[in-house]
């Protein structure tokens, strides 16, 4: 009789303790996982028609550094924006893997242009630019870059107020191969210096402040002498909102008032994080090769290829 009930219960729970047993391989299963292969796709956000375009990698990668960079640039500077480009689109893969798309094609992430766009936007010059801007990416084929064995967040931007930002300062992240590094050639840069004048009215206004005759304007600045929180009339703002609300290029901003207008003006242009586009080149100039511009900017990373 007790052997028929020890059967009876074994019966019943077998079916509980498969259940269990097998859960944990079915739960493996449904985890996505990012693997890096050669014919890997981009899901692309294409910003204008709100669709997804799934786009192979190196092909990408010419849109990319068609957008982000000058084609008049050194072919160095061009190669070393390509493994930029790549490290930060493999690494929003790796972070996007359970979302609908990976990238978006504006500033947002990085600017992409198709072949239509560029045949239109370069005419008779399509033939001569896109090839060196092919050459760029083949040269670096599959090159991305890594710190302490993971891809990392290869941040770049237009031209430094004289240094690059530490990340923490601007991202909130304290990444050690994105700290300040010196950017002095940044200064011959057409887009280092830009000036804004407002009335102190549309100073208030764009602010969502309340106007004031007194204008009271307390700063605190990093180490790098850009605003790290901004107080006005009791009201405090981080540099970067700051920035934001008045369209600045970069935080690294002087105010001056005089009467009842404001004038700000400021240093570099974009968030200043990683590598300096403009310094790329100025080092491409003087014979640095894009590994050496790229571990310039990127401290401590390695290379690696897909």
């Amino acid at each position: 009789m007790k052997r028929i009930i020890n059967l009876t219960l074994l019966l019943i729970l077998l079916p509980a303790i498969t259940i269990l047993a097998l859960s944990p391989i079915q739960n493996k299963k449904q985890e996505t996982k990012y693997t890096l292969e050669k014919n890997t796709s981009v899901r692309v956000m294409r910003n204008e028609t709100n669709t997804i375009e799934k786009i192979p990698l190196e092909q990408y990668l010419i849109g990319v550094l068609s957008g982000e960079m000058p084609i008049s640039y050194n072919i160095e500077a061009l190669k070393a924006q390509a493994v930029a480009a790549r490290t930060y689109t493999l690494k929003k893969m790796e972070t996007n893997k359970d979302n609908s798309y990976d990238v978006i094609d504006t500033t947002d992430d990085q600017v992409y242009l198709d072949d239509n766009y560029l045949k239109e936007n370069w005419k008779e010059k399509y033939n001569e630019y896109i090839k060196k801007v092919k050459q760029a990416v083949d040269e670096t084929s599959g090159e991305y870059l890594t710190y302490d064995g993971q891809i990392i967040k290869a941040f770049f931007f237009s031209t430094s107020s004289g240094t690059t930002e530490n990340c923490k300062d601007v991202f909130g992240e304290n990444l050690p191969y994105l700290i300040s590094v010196s950017s002095t050639w940044d200064v011959n840069s057409p887009s280092y210096l830009d000036s804004k004048t407002l009335s102190l009215q549309e100073f208030y206004q764009t602010l969502g402040l309340e106007y004031q005759e007194e204008l009271n304007i307390n700063i605190e600045r990093n180490e790098t002498n850009s605003i790290s929180n901004i107080t006005i009339n009791n009201t405090t703002f981080k540099g970067t909102e700051f920035r934001q609300k008045l369209n600045l290029k970069s935080t690294n901003i002087e105010i001056t008032q005089e009467g009842k207008e404001v004038t700000l003006i400021s240093k570099g242009f974009g968030h200043g994080v990683g590598m300096s586009q403009y310094g790329a080149q100025q080092l491409a100039q003087q014979g640095y090769k894009y590994n050496e511009i790229l571990k310039y900017y990127y401290t401590g990373i390695d290379f690696k290829k897909i």
